[in-house]
């Protein structure tokens, strides 16, 4: 049973930087897509960025430009780093990992973290 971890989220003043970790382990076969979902109060979830295991990258306009993942396939990890936090950053961030490449444009993932609060001050 593949396990999903977050870690990194806590309160940060708006102009500063964050970096959220994730370890997708356990499983019978290899992760291939890893992504970072966030849900603000009173909306829905949303993508936020994703990657495959061959370094394709997919990010959301809301953090384009201020924003980077990485994975380290050996380790089983994937990073998320925003810059410039806006209060608007405020939410949970979810860590997503599924088998499949597809899951990063398909947005279906069959394991998901519990999640890690991330508050931008302003």
């Amino acid at each position: 049973q593949v396990q999903v971890v977050e870690s990194g989220g806590g309160l940060v003043q708006a102009g500063g930087s964050l970096r959220l970790s994730c370890k997708a382990s356990g499983g019978r076969f290899a992760i291939n897509a890893v992504a970072w979902y966030r849900q603000s109060p009173g909306k829905e979830r949303e993508f936020v960025a994703g990657i495959t295991s061959g370094g394709r990258t997919k990010t959301a306009d809301s953090v384009k430009g201020r924003s980077a993942i990485s994975r380290n396939n050996a380790e089983y990890t994937a990073s998320l780093r925003i810059d410039r936090l806006k209060p608007e950053d405020t939410g949970v961030y979810y860590c997503a990992a599924d088998v499949s490449y597809d899951a990063l444009d398909s947005g279906k993932y069959e394991y998901w973290g519990q999640g890690t609060q991330v508050t931008v001050s302003s």
